[in-house]
């Protein structure tokens, strides 16, 4: 049962560190489950490496192929922009350089924002992505085009101020109006915010009736449906997946 393992020291409480350590287990199989779930399409020639060629002939094989058919679509100045960037994104993820990846390196490849030496990709595809005018910053108007469409002329709705201020008042540290690299690291990595553990914190405060700091297997129960909600069972998946129960 989920519960019995997520409670490691078998006291038959669950803590929040405990629920930390579990929640970060849980997303770190599913980022592996994952990355295992595409391997063999890109494997081509099984030798349990994907190499760049590999992969780029899986993902953009056809477009390179028949280029001419591509030419002033849409889609040619998608795979235009995706392909480079995907190329930048590989070359980052294949730490000794042999551009081949193996399969830790082919994950840092696909799941950028969980390794440390991907987070400065991570950072310039976010800045790339929202910087519409290519000046290399993010001014507010393209801070909230990224969120929300603007009719024209039309009014803003009350969330849309107040992301405005979130810009002006925590996202634009040096308050030049703009953002830069350090700005959006610090908007899209925050160091001091770990999501496992505001979830944890979360799930123990929303169940905790006794306020005793720490969880019982019927406290748990009573309250399934936001467990079931959550990373600590995968979204529910763990729960229906393995026939498994809380």
């Amino acid at each position: 049962k989920i519960v019995d393992r997520i409670d490691s020291d078998g006291d038959s409480f669950v803590t929040t560190e405990e629920l930390k350590t579990w929640i970060k287990r849980v997303q770190k199989r599913y980022i592996y489950d994952n990355v295992a779930k595409v391997w063999k399409d890109y494997d081509r020639d099984k030798d349990d490496k994907i190499s760049w060629e590999e992969y780029k002939q899986a993902t953009y094989g056809y477009y390179l192929g028949n280029a001419a058919e591509f030419q002033d679509t849409l889609d040619h100045h998608t795979f235009k922009k995706m392909l480079p960037r995907d190329e930048r994104r590989f070359k980052a993820a294949d730490l000794d350089g042999d551009q081949t990846a193996t399969r830790e390196e082919f994950t840092a490849f696909l799941h950028p924002e969980e390794f440390e030496h991907m987070k400065e990709i991570v950072v310039l595809e976010t800045l790339e992505d929202i910087d519409k005018n290519g000046d290399g910053f993010v001014d507010q108007d393209e801070y909230i085009a990224d969120m929300f469409s603007h009719e024209e002329n039309g009014p803003e709705p009350d969330w849309v101020l107040s992301e405005r201020e979130q810009f002006s008042e925590f996202r634009d540290l040096n308050k030049d109006g703009k953002l830069d690299k350090d700005e959006i690291r610090h908007w899209i990595l925050p160091q001091d915010y770990d999501h496992a553990q505001a979830e944890a914190r979360h799930l123990v405060y929303e169940s905790d009736k006794n306020k005793d700091d720490k969880l019982t297997k019927e406290e748990i129960l009573e309250n399934w449906n936001m467990f079931v909600g959550s990373q600590a069972t995968n979204y529910g998946e763990d729960l229906t997946k393995n026939h498994d129960e809380l």
